[in-house]
């Protein structure tokens, strides 16, 4: 059964966090994306190891994320702050079409707003497109469209599997920081490891790098279709739109109807 539609309040209310969260992850996320690599950075002699930046930037990133998801924004949206996670959910029936719509609209909207701020980042965020996505040099489309397919359908999948065992779900943010940390270091050479279409569509804004940019949409949502059948026998199990249960009596504004009795066979 989809789960049904919520009043106006709660979407304002959910277009607003989603929109505060988004923003948020781009700024905090791709401004560890420039300090890494932007020219004139003294992380270079630090650390001279691209891969070993690589890995510091995802964790930073999954860490920016896992962050918004323990925060009130949290708590008000179940901090999705992609659209892709957005599709899964609904794919999953966690979520109506409307209120999808919401979603991805405030997603968009972070997206744009957290990637203007980051012009404040000047030479050394124009010398790395402010962490635009764009396929990697000596890599064709392909490599980059399967490569965006493969990490999204590796987290959205974890994701389910998080979310759809009670013992687990409590540790769901935990799982970004280390995910992204491997995803950014093995990837990132072939695509700049998105996963998350607001995520590209933000800073290919302010820089003008369009390059492949359908990439960025249909690989992560292709990877979130494929996690969403192979994990559709947990489907049932997942009982909120979110990626933290904070689990509270009065924390109803995505809670799925369902019995107790039910729950507790998890």
């Amino acid at each position: 059964m989809t789960a049904p539609a919520h009043g106006t309040g709660a979407l304002r209310r959910i277009f607003w966090s989603e929109l505060a969260g988004t923003a948020l992850l781009l700024l905090g996320g791709l401004s560890c994306v420039i300090v890494m690599f932007g020219a004139g950075s003294p992380m270079a002699r630090l650390i001279p190891d691209e891969g070993l930046r690589r890995a510091v930037t995802g964790f930073l990133f999954g860490t920016t994320g896992a962050s918004i998801a323990l925060s009130p924004l949290g708590r008000a949206s179940g901090a999705h702050i992609n659209p892709a996670v957005t599709f899964g959910f609904w794919l999953m029936r966690k979520l109506d079409a409307g209120t999808a719509a919401v979603y991805v609209a405030g997603q968009m909207a972070g997206a744009v707003a957290g990637s203007v701020l980051l012009l404040a980042w000047g030479a050394w965020g124009k010398s790395v497109d402010y962490g635009a996505t764009v396929p990697g040099a000596g890599f064709g489309v392909r490599d980059a469209f399967l490569g965006e397919v493969v990490t999204t359908f590796a987290m959205v999948s974890l994701l389910a599997v998080f979310l759809a065992f009670r013992r687990l779900r409590p540790f769901t943010p935990g799982l970004f920081p280390p995910l992204y940390s491997f995803m950014v270091w093995a990837e990132a050479p072939l695509s700049g490891t998105s996963t998350n279409p607001a995520r590209s569509f933000g800073p290919a804004l302010v820089s003008g790098r369009w390059d492949g940019g359908w990439i960025y949409w249909l690989g992560p949502l292709l990877g979130t279709l494929a996690a969403t059948l192979v994990c559709s026998f947990l489907a049932k199990r997942i009982t909120e739109a979110r990626l933290y249960n904070f689990d509270s009596d009065s924390d109803r504004l995505l809670r799925r109807f369902g019995s107790s009795a039910a729950r507790e066979k998890e």
